[in-house]
């Protein structure tokens, strides 16, 4: 057992709708940051019942990812986010240590339609300008890097010699 090595994975794919208004700051260096809370529904039969359970997940997103949030995120917001779970320790104002789970976004996909108001105050479905999918740069930096490794060091890639082509 000890000659066995754990793969390093780390990743998960969730949606749900946002559970209140996101949270927009900037740390003290003017990096941009977002946080917001998601729930994702699940529906079961037990006993022939269906039933509904709801799991709550905090979610934050940096830089770019977190600046294409910003006027697209409200309260029942529709998203799927593509992330790594991280966990922090901080201080409440009492003083005690607390520590959280959340998902560290690398990607999210926008469901919902944007709306327009137009000069009327009516609200209309805008036409799409832009892909709903944002990426977090480090991600694509780290894809961009991978390109010239071994197909069996990326996920998803498999490694076919010309016989199997």
């Amino acid at each position: 057992m000890a000659d066995l090595k754990m793969p390093e994975l780390n990743s998960v794919i969730i949606a749900g709708n946002l559970t209140k208004d996101p949270i927009f700051r900037q740390t003290t260096n003017g990096t941009p940051v977002v946080n917001f809370t998601i729930a994702s529904n699940r529906k079961f039969k037990n006993n022939g019942k269906w039933q509904e359970d709801v799991c709550f997940v905090g979610v934050v997103a940096w830089n770019k990812l977190a600046d294409s949030c910003r006027g697209r995120l409200q309260k029942g917001s529709a998203v799927l986010i593509d992330g790594e779970l991280q966990s922090r320790t901080f201080k409440t104002e009492d003083g005690h240590s607390r520590s959280i789970v959340e998902i560290k976004a690398r990607r999210i996909q926008f469901l919902n339609k944007r709306l327009k108001t137009t000069e009327t105050g009516q609200e209309v479905v805008e036409e799409e300008d832009e892909p709903s999918t944002y990426t977090d740069d480090s991600f694509d930096k780290f894809l961009a890097s991978s390109e010239g490794e071994t197909g069996s060091e990326i996920i998803g890639e498999q490694n076919l010699d010309e016989n199997q082509k």
